[in-house]
């Protein structure tokens, strides 16, 4: 019966670890997409097709 409740033990502590390391590997790649977006946009907004350097 011991072993049975170190599986299951084991079990639910993989199980919660494995969700908190693919949360924060969607969180990081939400926020490197947010950066991203942001440059972006500031890229574009900077940018002026009828500017004439001199």
């Amino acid at each position: 019966m011991a072993f049975l409740g170190l599986t299951l033990l084991h079990a639910v502590t993989s199980t919660f670890t494995l969700a908190n390391c693919v949360r924060d590997r969607q969180e990081t790649a939400t926020f490197t997409g947010r950066v991203d977006q942001a440059r972006s946009e500031k890229l574009l907004a900077e940018h002026d097709p009828f500017k004439v350097d001199t």
